[in-house]
């Protein structure tokens, strides 16, 4: 016999409903006993089975009904930890079955003006707590997608606004905070048991919201809002694991906002709570940098790397009581790169570039060593070299590398890296490099590809000429002086394939930093090839090689006083005291613009004029004769 709308269901559908709840419910309170469950799919198929069947929803079963697919869908999203689509369908039908049982329709409906209208026009009190319960779950599926103003609106209907036209989901981000804070959960119904009470999603609603308005701050830039925001979130209702997150958090927008103590503090509150927060740490190692506190940076890198070596045991940080968390809620780009977790060889990559930068060169190269040994492991298939690793370019290892053995005395090790860099660059350099307005090479299909192309050039050709002037002055301290010559020569020629034209091309936003490194090896090895010519007595030709020095950095305070002994041993002396005056009474500026990389260290040291003092006596014995006769 046909069934008219609103009547009972059968009382052996109501019997499987209350059956199927009562077993979602106690099946979820024995789950901490190790139970596999796969229970959300029978309550959906009750659910559905009514739909296609044409079971004509009715008043009395309702509570019974949207409390199952409550218990139904919260068990899905808790099992597959992210929001699924098809849930959000479940509960799209689940309103049209509570508007089918008031005799309205909603067929045509967004789910947000669904909601809108069963809140609005359902007004019978039984109804009240399991149609807030479902809320609750469709603000979480809309916040787990980052439909903030949908949850806003969503919650103003819930709190019952007074104008609740204003409700249509704009965008209500500032507001949804307060709003949840605000909503009233009715109280449970005894007979109806929840796997996850609506007051417990409440609270990680509420931390979820605030970690996730508090990281949108941060990324935005405000960082008094973002930090007021994850201090709220920290005081909320969430896991150790989260909470080390948050603080974690909190450590890097105090530090962004200069307050490097109260970083600190934040970032070691996160690992006091999970001591398997290692971003944290790598953290820790930077504010230190910051702070210019080397020996703590040292030791905080060295215990993260000795942490990431260890095979961590399983995190048991998480609370096992509640299917949905606020894990489920947070997964933004700006945390994921805040919490990156270091692969080992970065660690110990940043590691040996501390060392070498605070010069602890036996350290260094110890480190470079065994950063080397997993280069030959394939370590480029195991770390990604994208923005966010701090590893340089291979290249550039290589020449740190020497760098720190050229300072360790180990030269001969220095050439045989240096060596290495050559080769792998030889066929990567055009014969002519020319740096041109417009950058509008026919064979490249843009302008950004061409610029593009002169960069990874202009890189590689430094690379290699920076092999061969380390391995210059890695010969002149071997003593070989004529072999020195021979790299510096070489160096000098490598950086005859680049052609600069000034007339246009902005070099400040294209390719000033590639070109001022090219220069400032140029420089290198023309003083350094200028200090063989004289120690062999050649003095007029490094007198030139130094006059071409200061040609390319004009009163750089590195050169002018091989210069002027070049000209002093030339017998030029009148020539050398004015120089000597000259630089004295304006000096050249050093160190200006961008640092320098920093595999170019030991050549700057190195290239560093030996016995200043000694020259200075020299000048001022010979300026202060009574005669001033340069014969005296």
């Amino acid at each position: 016999m046909k069934r008219r709308r609103g009547a009972a269901p059968e009382p052996g559908c109501l019997q499987a409903w209350a059956a199927e709840n009562r077993l979602l419910a106690e099946r979820w309170r024995v789950r901490n006993h190790g139970w596999l469950l796969g229970f959300s799919q029978p309550a959906q198929f009750l659910v559905g089975l009514a739909v296609l069947t044409g079971l004509p929803a009715a008043l009395p079963a309702l509570p019974l009904e949207l409390t199952v697919l409550y218990n139904s869908v919260l068990c899905t999203m808790g099992a597959s930890e992210s929001a699924i689509k098809e849930e959000a369908e479940v509960i799209h039908q689940g309103l049209l079955r509570v508007l089918e049982a008031c005799g309205a329709c909603g067929q045509d409906l967004s789910t947000e003006e669904l909601w809108q209208k069963v809140l609005q026009e359902v007004t019978v009190e039984e109804l009240q707590a399991p149609l807030h319960q479902l809320g609750a779950l469709q603000a979480a599926w809309w916040l787990a997608g980052s439909r903030l103003g949908s949850t806003a609106g969503l919650f103003r209907l819930l709190n019952n606004a007074e104008d609740p036209g204003k409700a249509h989901f704009s965008n209500g981000e500032n507001e949804l905070l307060s709003l949840l804070k605000a909503w009233q959960v009715p109280a449970e119904v005894a007979s109806l048991p929840l796997v996850q009470s609506t007051r417990d999603l409440k609270e990680i609603l509420c931390t979820a919201t605030a970690f996730m308005q508090g990281l949108q701050e941060m990324e935005a830039g405000n960082f008094p809002t973002a930090l007021s925001l994850l201090q709220e979130a920290a005081g909320g209702f969430c896991s150790k694991r989260v909470l080390a997150q948050i603080y974690t958090c909190l450590g890097c927008c105090a530090q962004r906002m200069g307050k490097l103590q109260i970083a600190l503090q934040h970032l070691k509150e996160a690992l006091q709570v999970d001591f398997q927060c290692l971003p944290a740490l790598s953290h820790v190692a930077a504010v230190y940098h910051e702070l210019g506190e080397t020996e703590a940076e040292l030791q905080a890198l060295a215990l993260l790397y000795e942490a990431l070596g260890k095979n961590p045991p399983v995190a048991a940080s998480s609370s096992p009581h509640f299917l949905i968390q606020t894990e489920f809620f947070v997964r933004t780009p700006i945390l994921a790169s805040l919490l990156r977790h270091h692969h080992p060889s970065e660690v110990m990559y940043l590691l040996a570039r501390r060392c070498l930068e605070d010069g602890r060169v036996a350290d260094a190269v110890e480190h470079y060593m065994d950063f080397l040994a997993l280069l030959q492991e394939g370590l480029q298939q195991q770390v990604p070299l994208d923005g966010g690793s701090p590893l340089p370019r291979i290249p550039e290892v290589f020449l740190e590398a020497a760098s720190a053995l050229e300072q360790a005395g180990r030269p001969r090790d220095a050439i045989t890296l240096c060596e290495e860099v050559i080769t792998r660059t030889t066929g990567l350099i055009p014969r002519v490099l020319r740096v041109e307005e417009g950058l509008q090479q026919p064979e490249c299909p843009s302008p950004g590809t061409a610029l593009s192309q002169q960069k990874e050039s202009l890189c590689c050709l430094s690379w290699r000429a920076a092999g061969y002037l380390h391995q210059g002055w890695a010969w002149a301290k071997l003593g070989d002086n004529k072999e020195a010559i021979t790299q510096f020569s070489r160096c000098l020629s490598e950086l005859l394939r680049v052609q600069i034209d000034r007339s246009g091309v902005d070099l400040a936003e294209n390719l000033q930093p590639e070109v001022e490194v090219f220069q400032k090896i140029r420089l290198l090895s023309l003083i350094g090839r200028g200090v063989q010519f004289l120690e062999l007595g050649r003095h007029k030709e490094a007198l030139l090689d130094f006059q071409h020095g200061l040609q390319i950095s004009p009163g750089d305070p590195k050169v002018v006083p091989y210069l002027v002994e070049a000209l002093w041993k030339l017998d030029r002396k009148p020539e050398a005291a004015a120089r000597w005056q000259n630089s004295r009474s304006s000096p050249g500026e050093e160190g200006q613009g961008r640092p320098l990389p920093l595999f170019l260290g030991s050549c700057l040291q190195q290239a560093a004029f030996p016995c200043p003092e000694a020259l200075a006596s020299s000048m001022e014995d010979y300026l202060g004769t009574p005669s001033g006769d340069p014969g005296s």
